[in-house]
C-alpha cells in the first residue's frame, strides 16, 4: 500500500507531485500488466490514478502526453508479434459506491434525453482482456488488450483453450466478428500451477489473473496448453450491426455460436434492480470456482452506446463497480524474514488465525522494511487486514487505539537470517538484500546463471538438475560444480552415466571461458553482459577489478555510481571472496585475451525500445563481436542510437545531444561492416 502524499503547495512542488505519481503508476503497470506480480490492491491502484486524473483536470498546464492516463493498460510483449486491433481496445471506469453508480445513471439521462434504457450486468471476471476475430466462423487471430491500440498476438495460445471454438456453429456465421472477453483460471487449477511451481522450486503466481497472463506468454505452446485456460465471451469490436439491436442479443448468439458466455448476466430495468444485484454478488461470489472483482454495467441497446460514444481512454456506455475489499481484524504475533533467489529479505507478518473471504488468514506480505516503517506496526499489535485480488493478504491499518504498552519494536535485520552474511540496501531502492553469492537461499537461482548460455554456458544444468544438487548438498556454491565427480552425478534422478559424463565434459570446457563471461556469471547486481565486457576490457583480470577503489570502476565508460558501488561492494564480501577463490583453484580463467581490431572498434551504440528482427541481447552481442560497445545510457561520446518501436527517452537524449539515430535496417547493414549508415542516420 502506498501512502496518500502530502498537497503541494506551490506550481514547482505540484509538478514534482505529478511526476513522481506518474513514475510511481508506471511501475505498478510494469508489475501489474508486464511483470504479473503487483504489489498493492486494484483500490490503492485506482486511488493512485483517479488523484493524477484530478490534478491535471485541474492543472491543465501541467498534463503530459505520456502519462499513464493517457494510455490503456500496458505495452505489448517481446517475443510475440505486435499486431493492430480492428477497434481499439479501451479500459472501462471504475467505481466503488452505489453513489457513483447513481452519478453514471444521471449522466446517461443527461446524454439520451427523454429516452428509456436498460441495463445489462454482467460479472466482472478478473482475468486478462482478449480479443479474437472470427473470418467466415474461422479463428484467425487472438490478441491481447497490450496498450489498447496493438497487442501481442497470441493465436496459437489461445488455440490451446479447449472451451473455445475454432469454428462457430450455425449456417450464417458474420463475414468478420471480433468476440472480447476475459481469460481466466479457476481456482482449482490456480493452486494446482502454484503446487507444481513450488515443487520445481519457481516462484508462485500472486493470483489467477497474474498465472493466466503468464500462461499467454508462454512461447512454448505445448506448456500454455497444460494450464487450463478458460474463457468468457462478453463483448464486440466489429460486428455485422444490422443483426443485432441490442447487447443481450449478442451474447445469445455467442451462446448459439459455441461461445462461452458466463451464465450469469442479467438484464436490470432500472437502478434499484441493479443495486439489488450488487448487494447478492457481494455476498455470493465466493461460491464461484472463480475469482470475480465486481460487476460491469452496461447500455443494453446498442444504437444508444454508439451515440453516447466514448473518451479517448473509456466508453460511456459501461462501468465497472468494484466490491470494496473483505476485511478482519486480527493480531501480530511475530514478523519473519524471508530469503528470495535473487537474495531479497522479505519480511512476513505472522498473525492469529481469522476467516476472511473464504480461506482461514495466518500470514500477510509486509513487502519490505519501508512498509513496516509506514504501518508504524509493531509486535502484537492489532491489525485490519485485507486480500488484494482476493488472495494476497496485506496489513492495511493499525489499531493503535488498542495498544497496551506491551507492544515491541520490529528492527529489520542486519545480517541474512540464512548465511549471516551482511546485508545491503542500495540507495531509492525499497529492497534489501544478501549480496553473498554462497547463500544457500539463492543457491539454485545463482547455478543456473551461472550456467546459462550467456554466462558460462554449461549444456545439460537445468532446473531439474539444479533442483538435486541443492537438495542433495552436492553443491554449496557454483565453484562447487567444478568438484562434481562423474559417478555421483549418475546417481541422480534422470541422469546416467552417459548424461553424467557429458555434463562433467561441459563443466570442465567452461574453465576457458572468457573474464567477460565469467564476470557476468558471478551474478554482481547491475552488472549485465556489455558492463561485464567493459569490465574485463579495462581491468582484464579478475585479480586487478577485484582491488580496485570505487573511483578507478567507475572510470570505466558504462558504469555509473551505482554499478560501481555494487562491485566494489561485491568484492568485499568474504563469503564471495571464499568461492573466487575456489574458482581460481579449480583453474579457471580470470583474465580477458586482447581482442584483434574490427569495423566497429571504437563505436558505442546505445539500443533502445523493441527490435523485431532480433532481441536486443543478440544485437548487443553481435556488436560487441564486432569490436563495439554498447551502453546503457546516451552521452556527447555515443556513436549512434539505435532505435526499435516505442523508443523510450534514451531517443530524447539522442536528440539532445545530437547523436546519430539508426532504424533497425540501419542496424542490419551495420552488422554486415557497413558503417556508412552512420552518417545517413537521421540527425538527433
Amino acid at each position: 500500500m502506498t501512502a496518500r502524499s502530502p498537497k503541494p503547495k506551490s506550481k514547482s512542488d505540484l509538478r514534482k507531485h505529478l511526476e513522481g505519481l506518474r513514475r510511481e503508476i508506471r511501475r505498478h503497470n510494469r508489475l501489474y500488466y508486464t511483470q504479473n506480480r503487483p504489489e498493492i490492491s486494484d483500490a490503492e491502484y485506482d486511488r493512485l490514478y483517479t488523484e493524477l486524473k484530478r490534478l491535471e483536470a485541474e492543472c491543465p498546464d501541467l498534463a503530459a502526453p505520456d502519462s499513464p492516463t493517457q494510455r490503456v493498460g500496458g505495452s505489448p510483449q517481446k517475443g510475440f508479434r505486435s499486431v493492430e486491433h480492428l477497434i481499439s481496445m479501451l479500459s472501462i471506469d471504475n467505481t466503488y459506491s452505489k453513489e457513483e453508480l447513481a452519478d453514471f445513471d444521471e449522466r446517461v439521462r443527461k446524454n439520451l434525453p427523454g429516452e428509456t434504457f436498460e441495463y445489462v450486468l454482467e460479472l466482472k471476471i478478473d482475468g486478462v482482456s482478449m480479443t479474437l476475430i472470427y473470418e467466415r466462423g474461422s479463428l484467425v487471430r487472438a490478441a491481447t488488450r497490450g496498450d489498447g491500440r496493438t497487442g501481442d498476438d497470441v493465436t496459437e495460445n489461445m488455440k490451446t483453450v479447449k472451451v473455445l471454438p475454432h469454428k462457430l456453429k450455425g449456417t450464417r456465421p458474420p463475414e468478420t466478428l471480433e468476440v472480447r472477453g476475459e481469460v481466466f483460471l479457476t481456482r482449482d487449477h490456480f493452486l494446482a500451477l502454484n503446487e507444481e511451481k513450488e515443487l520445481s522450486g519457481e516462484e508462485r503466481f500472486a493470483n489467477p489473473r497474474n498465472a493466466a497472463a503468464g500462461s499467454l506468454k508462454l512461447l512454448d505452446v505445448s506448456l500454455a496448453a497444460k494450464r487450463n485456460l478458460q474463457f468468457f465471451a462478453h463483448g464486440t469490436g466489429v460486428y455485422p450491426q444490422e443483426r443485432f439491436r441490442k447487447h443481450s442479443d449478442l451474447l445469445a448468439f455467442f451462446r448459439e455460436s459455441g461461445l462461452p458466455v458466463n451464465p450469469h448476466s442479467r438484464v436490470c430495468k432500472n437502478l434499484d434492480e441493479v443495486f439489488k444485484a450488487c448487494d447478492d454478488w457481494q455476498g455470493q461470489k465466493a461460491g464461484l470456482d472463480y475469482d470475480i472483482d465486481g460487476l460491469v454495467l452496461k447500455i443494453n441497446d446498442l444504437d444508444q452506446q454508439r451515440r453516447l460514444g466514448s473518451t479517448n481512454k473509456s466508453p460511456r456506455w459501461v462501468i465497472a463497480y468494484k466490491f470494496p475489499a473483505e476485511r478482519a481484524r486480527t493480531r501480530l504475533s511475530d514478523i519473519g524474514v524471508q530469503v528470495g533467489r535473487t537474495g531479497v529479505l522479505t519480511p512476513v507478518a505472522h498473525l492469529e488465525p481469522v476467516f476472511l473471504a473464504g480461506t482461514t488468514v495466518s500470514r500477510a506480505t509486509l513487502h519490505n522494511e519501508d512498509e513496516i516503517r509506514r504501518l508504524e506496526l509493531k509486535l502484537g499489535d492489532a491489525v485490519l487486514i485485507e486480500k488484494s485480488g482476493e488472495i494476497i493478504p496485506q496489513i492495511v491499518e493499525v489499531i493503535k487505539e488498542d495498544r497496551t504498552g506491551k507492544e515491541k519494536e520490529f528492527s529489520f535485520p542486519k545480517a541474512c537470517p540464512v548465511c549471516g552474511s551482511e546485508v545491503v540496501r542500495e540507495e531509492d531502492e525499497a529492497a534489501t538484500r544478501c549480496v553473498n553469492i554462497g547463500c544457500v537461499a539463492q543457491l539454485k537461482a545463482r547455478l543456473l546463471h551461472f550456467a546459462s548460455r550467456r554466462a558460462m554456458d554449461i549444456e545439460g544444468l537445468g532446473d531439474a538438475l539444479a533442483e538435486q544438487l541443492v537438495e542433495k548438498k552436492l553443491v554449496k556454491n557454483f565453484a562447487d560444480l567444478y568438484n562434481l565427480k562423474k559417478e555421483t552425478l549418475a546417481e541422480l534422478e534422470r541422469m546416467g552415466a552417459k548424461s553424467a559424463e557429458n555434463l562433467t565434459a561441459q563443466i570442465e570446457r567452461s574453465k576457458g571461458r572468457e573474464l567477460s563471461r565469467l564476470l557476468f556469471a558471478l551474478g554482481i547486481r547491475h552488472v549485465g553482459t556489455g558492463a561485464a565486457k567493459w569490465l574485463a576490457d579495462r581491468f582484464r583480470s579478475l585479480e586487478k577489478l577485484a582491488v580496485a577503489g570505487r573511483e578507478d570502476i567507475e572510470k570505466t565508460e558504462g558504469v555509473g555510481v551505482v554499478m560501481s558501488e555494487s562491485i566494489y561492494d561485491f568484492f568485499r564480501t568474504e563469503g564471495n571472496l571464499k568461492v573466487l577463490e575456489k574458482l581460481k583453484d579449480a583453474g579457471l580463467n580470470t583474465t580477458e585475451p586482447e581482442r584483434a581490431g574490427s569495423v566497429l572498434s571504437g563505436l558505442t551504440f546505445v539500443l533502445t525500445g523493441a527490435l523485431e528482427r532480433c532481441t536486443r541481447d543478440e544485437a548487443t552481442k553481435r556488436l560487441v563481436d564486432l569490436g563495439a560497445k554498447v551502453a546503457s545510457s546516451v552521452s556527447k561520446k555515443t556513436t549512434a542510437v539505435i532505435a526499435g518501436a516505442e523508443a523510450g527517452s534514451k531517443l530524447s537524449d539522442a536528440q539532445k545531444f545530437g547523436v546519430p539515430i539508426l532504424d533497425e535496417a540501419a542496424l542490419a547493414e551495420l552488422l554486415n561492416g557497413k558503417t556508412s549508415v552512420i552518417k545517413k542516420g537521421r540527425n538527433g
